[in-house]
């Protein structure tokens, strides 16, 4: 892991910017900004999540939040070297250099949810009858009331990765 003095969110950013206190401290390769995909946002979470659960009071851990010129915003997860937050931290990034997903059952949750508000919020009718026409091995319908309420928006039936790609 880098300490937070050689951190910089991008090759144009200076390293070690601001957080004068915390330069030593080690920063979790786990990041989340405002165009992040459903796998970033879940490992995220899913990061914090274990990390104050090895460090209730969060002395050892921090998240910061940083506005940037290229996505608006992007937060880190920092923690404090020696502690057993950083013993966590090390454990979780090589948990995703051999598998890329933290928690299978957040991930999929959140990606449910956002292919949920897409369907609901992003087609219109006429739409979301074309995808299903054009994805048909997707859907498995038990009813025609179940059909219409897809097809109005009330939920999704396929597939979440492939509506959300």
């Amino acid at each position: 892991m880098k300490t937070y003095r050689e951190f910089a969110p991008s090759t144009f950013d200076s390293k070690g910017l601001g957080l004068s206190e915390r330069q030593d401290w080690l920063v979790v390769q786990v990041y989340r900004n405002r165009d992040s995909d459903a796998l970033a946002r879940s490992n995220f979470r899913v990061t914090e999540r274990m990390l104050t659960e090895v460090d209730a009071e969060g002395i050892n851990h921090e998240c910061h939040r940083f506005g940037h010129w290229a996505n608006g915003w992007f937060e880190i997860l920092i923690v404090r070297p020696g502690s057993a937050a950083a013993s966590k931290a090390e454990n979780i990034e090589h948990r995703i250099e051999n598998y890329p997903i933290l928690d299978e059952e957040d991930y999929s949750e959140l990606e449910f949810t956002e292919a949920n508000e897409v369907w609901k919020n992003c087609y219109s009718d006429s739409q979301r009858i074309e995808y299903i026409r054009d994805n048909r091995s997707q859907f498995e319908f038990r009813s025609f009331s179940d059909m219409l309420s897809c097809v109005r928006g009330n939920y999704f039936a396929g597939y979440a990765s492939e509506l959300l790609s």
